[in-house]
């Protein structure tokens, strides 16, 4: 029988303690009371090398328990029960007669390697257990190499190394000391202070930790180190109050340098991923194979990309950083180049139909029409036109602002697709959408037939082939409904067809597909137009867009397609009254609200966007509607939209508001882009100062599409510097374009956009508004694109390999 100290006692305690949270409410008086009682009895009764070993492991992991943060004594329990796992291991091989082994910190574990693999799993690096493991999962570490690029948030700077003496109260500096005296000491009110006397022979100085007891084992007297922090104030002295420190050694990690500051995870301390990283960097980073050849690097001046990885982790200056961050999002932009001119390339490849643009017709459609195309208009279809009548398949991108009349340019394609004897497909990505879509095209041409009888050849197809027929599809058919809709599809009857993500589902099959649309393009990724392209053999597809891009980002987000711009709106489009208002006037916006209303008006209020949290933002949007309709608008009729709603739900709400049966509609930012509901003339955003210029402007585009003066009123609470500039911007402007290229100016890189592109691989550095950097990059793409566009020659497979990875099954890169 084994005799010793009791490991099962301990780990029981350990277990429960897990399963409370870690609170330290499990042992009365506290587990560190615990502890000493149970240190005292297990060093007594400790014996062989493995549980000496393993006591020494627990007192190290263990002390200052109740000091500790709640995820330091998470981390310390999980490290200790694996450890009591070995010795339990060792104990049960020791009864067997077995050679015991000697004591380890966690499971054993293969060697490490030497050089290590970047592709090796993480538990490759010294001091990663499973559990570790396990935590750098939830930051997507999973090999050596995902640390590489588990990049920086920010960075402290503690290079401004002092001696004591030149120390001035405010600054972040480091010093670098001897430990004179160190004692821990608790205050009246129960915190606890670790002292530390730091003397480097031009002065002495103290630095003070809180609630951390167990520092003072670390702090032997005579002891170097080098602290980083804030110098403070403590009656009169100065002090560094909980500074970053570490044994000097002849490279700082923690201290005395540009410090880098990662993503946590609960269980991972700062320290603890910055020394796991430093070890990828020193063990992994040289070993990582550059996929740009070596005279581009020459010719354009960046770094290679071990050296790259090094200084962006772990720089030597500014200089030097800026010079790593440079290379790395060029990189990631030079491959999100080639992927999208490799998929314009592969798509252009492909055999197309040409059609024969009837221009008596289209004009004659033209001039029935209850307006005049503006110049802008006429433009891009003449620029669509010309796509359709060439041998290869079109795929363009249409781009404009809300209101400048996209729609009807769409139309006028899809009617050149019908007379040349095909169909054509408008796809939206809600239903609501898709039914007001269907609405619009099916009034458009009734109201031709009506206005000019004697030019049926504009609203028929092929002569002979009666008008044409809009078909409409969405998932809320009834199936006999679908039925009759997949026969009209499918036989040709329906010749232009309006829907939703049903128009993608396998029962549909078209009869002769020549022309697919697909509105609102962010909301669709790369995987779902592909799908609809395949509806059809090689269609030409035009893509519409009511989100102003520049026109660089355009080309980056949508680089496979080619691109046109509405960029003026029809001469009758109405202003809308914007307004920015403070938080003492809100009172002032209810009252305007509340007249809208008594004149038969109906209302938007957005709230604001807390953090990207849906449930987060439903809570808000639920409170805030409570708010108003019990307190604010009791005797108004108010509605509730929100991202946690069922699909089925959102589609309910907005349809009852464009009916009428609502006056004001309380939303969070999910109100969707392009809803028409005429009769909203007021569009009131909580919060203002927290959306960028771009969504501001959706937002106010959702009123003025009546025939009722329409206002935009921007409520902010206490907004930042930023903030007021844009919202000053936006009283001023009504012009999408003019806004969003403000809007990048004014936020900068990597902020222009809230969320990921759909289709769009993760940048992990690149920020979107980098425009120089993408600017540059698209160039040198186009530069090896034009060479070696299959990126076949030697210098090019290692990055033909690296843009297959980077874009994974969205690529047509053979």
């Amino acid at each position: 029988m084994i005799v010793g100290p009791d490991f099962d006692k301990l780990a029981r305690i350990l277990v429960s303690e897990r399963e409370d949270g870690c609170l330290d409410r499990k042992v009365v008086g506290g587990f560190d009371r615990f502890l000493a009682a149970w240190l005292r009895e297990a060093r007594a009764a400790a014996g062989p090398a493995l549980q000496r070993g393993t006591v020494d492991l627990v007192a190290s992991s263990l002390q200052g328990y109740g000091a500790k943060t709640i995820e330091e004594r998470i981390s310390s329990v999980e490290e200790t029960l694996e450890s009591l796992q070995t010795v339990r291991q060792g104990q049960k091989d020791e009864a067997e007669g077995a050679k015991p082994v000697a004591p380890a910190p966690a499971r054993p574990r293969k060697a490490q390697p030497s050089p290590l693999d970047p592709k090796a799993p993480v538990g490759a690096l010294k001091g990663v257990g499973s559990v570790q493991a396990r935590r750098l999962e939830r930051l997507g570490v999973r090999a050596v190499e995902d640390l590489l690029y588990l990049f920086p948030r920010r960075y402290d700077d503690f290079g401004q190394l002092r001696t004591i003496s030149q120390l001035n109260y405010g600054e972040e500096v480091t010093i670098i000391g001897v430990i004179q005296e160190a004692l821990n000491q608790k205050t009246r009110s129960g915190l606890q202070l670790t002292r530390v006397t730091i003397a480097d022979g031009t002065a002495r100085v103290e630095a003070v930790w809180f609630n951390q007891p167990y520092l003072l084992r670390q702090m032997q007297r005579g002891r170097r180190i080098a602290l980083s922090g804030r110098v403070d104030q403590y009656l009169g002295r100065l002090t560094l109050q909980a500074p970053q420190w570490e044994p000097f050694k002849a490279e700082q990690v923690h201290t005395g340098r540009l410090v880098p500051i990662y993503p946590l995870t609960e269980g991972l301390s700062a320290r603890r991923v910055r020394t796991l990283v430093k070890s990828a960097v020193e063990s992994a980073a040289p070993h990582v194979v550059d996929p740009l050849p070596g005279s581009l690097l020459e010719s354009h001046g960046l770094l290679d990309l071990p050296t790259a990885l090094q200084q962006i982790h772990f720089p030597d200056d500014e200089d030097s950083l800026a010079r790593a961050r440079y290379r790395l999002a060029f990189s990631e932009l030079l491959l999100v180049q080639l992927g999208v001119l490799r998929q314009r390339l592969a798509w252009q490849q492909r055999p197309g139909r040409p059609m024969t643009v009837r221009g008596a017709s289209l004009e004659a459609f033209l001039q029935t029409l209850p307006f005049a195309l503006t110049p802008a208009q006429r433009r891009v279809l003449g620029e669509i036109t010309d796509d359709l009548q060439r041998s290869r398949p079109m795929s363009r991108l249409l781009q404009g602002d809300v209101g400048s009349g996209k729609t009807v340019v769409a139309l006028a394609a899809m009617l050149v697709t019908v007379w040349n004897g095909m169909q054509a497909v408008i796809m939206a990505p809600t239903e609501i959408l898709a039914e007001q879509h269907h609405r619009t095209v099916t009034e458009l041409l009734r109201g031709i037939a009506e206005r000019a009888p004697e030019r049926e050849d504009a609203v028929t197809g092929l002569s002979g082939a009666g008008p044409i027929r809009v078909g409409l599809l969405t998932g809320r058919l009834a199936q006999a409904e679908k039925e009759e809709q997949h026969r009209q599809i499918a036989t040709g009857q329906a010749g232009i067809v309006v829907g939703t993500h049903a128009l993608i589902q396998e029962g549909v099959h078209f009869h002769d597909l020549g022309l697919a649309v697909v509105d609102e393009q962010h909301r669709f990724g790369v995987a779902q137009r592909a799908a609809l392209r395949q509806k059809g053999h090689n269609p030409h597809v035009l893509v519409m867009s009511a989100t102003p891009i520049p026109r660089t980002l355009a080309l980056t987000l949508y680089g496979d397609l080619d691109l046109s711009t509405i960029d003026e709106l029809p001469p009758d489009r109405q202003e809308i009254i914007t307004k920015w208002l403070s938080r003492l006037e809100r009172e002032r916006a209810y009252v305007f609200v509340r007249g809208q209303v008594e004149q038969g008006r109906q209302t938007f209020i957005i709230c604001p966007l807390i953090e990207e949290s849906e449930k987060i933002e439903a809570k808000a949007a639920v409170s805030e509607y409570k708010r108003l309709r019990d307190q604010v608008f009791p005797d108004l009729r108010l509605a509730l939209l929100h991202g946690r709603m069922s699909s089925a739900d959102k589609e309910g709400v907005m349809k009852a508001f464009q009916r009428g049966e609502h006056d004001i509609l309380v939303s969070t930012p999910v109100v969707e882009v392009g809803i028409d509901v005429p009769n909203a003339t007021v569009m009131l955003v909580e919060g203002a100062d927290r959306f960028g210029l771009a969504q501001l402007h959706q937002f106010r585009g959702r009123v003025g599409r009546g025939e009722h003066q329409s206002y935009c009123l921007l409520l902010a609470e206490s907004p930042s510097f930023e903030a007021e500039k844009r919202l000053q911007v936006i009283e001023k402007s009504q012009d999408g374009f003019v806004l969003a290229e403000e809007d990048l100016r004014i936020r900068g890189p990597g902020e222009f956009f809230g969320t990921r592109q759909s289709g769009l691989p993760d940048l992990k550095l690149a920020g979107l508004g980098d425009v120089q950097v993408l600017e540059r990059a698209r160039q040198v793409a186009v530069e090896i694109f034009e060479e070696d566009s299959a990126l076949s020659q030697p210098e090019h497979r290692l990055l033909a390999d690296r843009v297959r990875e980077f874009w994974g099954s969205q690529t047509d890169l053979s």
